[in-house]
């Protein structure tokens, strides 16, 4: 009996709900991004930039869009295995036809404009454009929105806008959503989702007004406050926060800070309980490790840069890699080795759950170090109870296995493709920084991939790896993983005959 079979009964109500949810979904959010892709046509034209890609877009998106909803059903009852396959779909289907401005403008090969629209929307970073000289400033703008998108999360978005998509929005949730946290707002999924998009809006506009005050201009300002809530790191400068002064650096940091924070911990804290952030120990840790490492970072560098500029450089690239944002302040990648070790390291920590950023999460390490810890206590006394807690409260054996799960496939995920980099020509750092950092979503590695070089050296396959790693870090590595799982292709009886198994 496999998951569809177990829920539902008649056979008709199973072709009425079962098999129409994801069409309807996927067939919804593609309608909901031609038009965003609207938007940019109109933008590019009022500015004068090539405007044919974002045409063609819009056409695609929106005859796709329109044809599957109508396939599909909004009374769908999906299984867990349908919800499943939905996210993966949308996750695909957006980089997919997100990557068409990218290559009709010429600017992109189809390889490349797909990485672009991939390490956009799971807000990587990482990029393969050479020429920012030459580049449209509507393609600068339509990158960065791609990491604002994401960086909420695509079904997040369309569950709080849209109340079709809140029908087993729970399970969509769920499926999406960065990291293991029980943390929620309140018994409606669509309350939940809307209320964490009010508080990612509202730092994001603060943000931007922030950096104008600041100094930026306008159109550097609105494209850097998308990237940095989004914890993405898409700068439509090529030298990124290296070439702005040090002021707009230091009021990067809080809002990088913000980003890798739990957007539901962030909502309680600014209606008026901000004692909540203090008692998340996962963010007491993470704000613990963003510091410490940053003052080593900087104890380091003062000797070359002198204190301030050390403690600006230390701080702004430990909240940047920690959080998965991927700016840079400066070329990291020229610090001596006694210091990248400290980015190394932070590329295997990342931020909260719930939040924006990539990467393992605090809270993951939490709970396997406290399940390492309760195994040692049952070494030292056999026949003792212990359990193992986060907060107080007790971690479910399921959660441990997920977590377990996480690790293994995470790790297992950048060994390999560290191994098929460097047998496809690239050295021992480079390939092991891009995969973590294609994999952590963080963006920057170190040598050939370092904050102000770009992707574009490595050969066609090895960015293809790295699309895949992209993908599969976003949507938390097991989701992905479940595609290599003979189980998941098979096909439910129920669609061969008219009974029900």
């Amino acid at each position: 009996m496999t998951v569809l079979d177990t829920v539902g009964s008649p056979r008709i109500k199973m072709k009425s709900s079962r098999d129409r949810f994801t069409p309807f979904v996927l067939g919804t959010s593609l309608i909901g991004l031609s038009l965003v892709m609207l938007l940019f046509t109109l933008y590019a034209l009022l500015v004068h930039d090539p405007f044919l890609g974002f045409v063609v877009a819009t056409a695609l998106a929106a005859v796709l869009g329109v044809s599957l909803r109508y396939l599909g059903a909004p009374d769908a009852d999906p299984s867990r295995r349908e919800t499943i396959a939905t996210v993966l779909l949308i996750w695909f289907a957006f980089p997919l036809i997100g990557a068409i401005p990218y290559l009709i403008s010429g600017h992109l090969s189809a390889l490349n404009a797909f990485f672009e629209a991939m390490s956009g929307f799971t807000t990587t970073g990482s990029t393969v454009i050479t020429d920012f000289e030459n580049f449209p400033q509507s393609l600068f703008l339509w990158r960065a929105l791609t990491q604002w998108v994401g960086g909420i999360g695509i079904l997040v978005l369309f569950i709080s806008v849209l109340p079709h998509l809140a029908i087993a929005g729970r399970q969509l949730f769920i499926a999406e959503a960065p990291g293991p946290t029980s943390e929620t707002l309140g018994p409606r999924v669509r309350h939940t989702a809307t209320a964490v998009l009010s508080i990612y809006i509202g730092l994001t506009v603060a943000c931007c007004l922030a950096y104008i005050l600041g100094g930026m201009s306008i159109f550097d300002a609105v494209a850097h406050s998308f990237t940095t809530l989004a914890a993405g790191g898409f700068s439509p400068n090529a030298l990124s926060f290296a070439d702005y002064n040090a002021a707009l650096s230091w009021i990067a940091v809080p809002f990088m800070a913000f980003a890798g924070t739990n957007f539901a911990l962030l909502y309680r804290a600014f209606q008026g309980r901000p004692r909540l952030l203090l008692q998340s120990l996962e963010f007491r840790i993470y704000l613990t490790i963003s510091v410490v490492i940053a003052l080593l970072m900087a104890v380091n560098l003062s000797t070359t840069y002198g204190l301030a500029e050390a403690l600006r450089h230390g701080f702004f690239q430990s909240l940047s890699i920690i959080t998965t944002t991927g700016f840079a302040s400066i070329d990291f990648a020229q610090w001596p080795q006694q210091v990248q070790i400290f980015i190394v390291f932070l590329m295997f920590i990342g931020g909260s759950a719930g939040s924006a950023a990539g990467g393992i999460k605090v809270v993951r390490w939490l709970i396997v170090l406290n399940g390492s810890l309760q195994e040692a206590r049952h070494i030292v006394h056999p026949r003792g109870v212990f359990f193992a807690r986060l907060n107080g409260q007790v971690i479910p054996p399921k959660v441990m296995q997920a977590v377990e799960a996480f690790f293994t496939l995470y790790f297992l995920l950048v060994v390999l493709s560290s191994v098929l980099l460097v047998g496809l020509g690239a050295d021992f750092i480079t390939a092991l920084t891009a995969s973590l950092a294609s994999v952590g979503n963080i963006g920057p590695g170190l040598a050939g991939v370092g904050p102000l070089d770009n992707f574009a050296e490595l050969s066609a396959f090895s960015r293809g790896i790295l699309i895949f790693d992209m993908y599969a870090g976003r949507l938390e590595i097991i989701t992905v993983f479940l595609l290599f799982e003979s189980d998941w292709w098979h096909v439910p009886h129920h669609l061969f005959r008219g009974s029900d198994s």
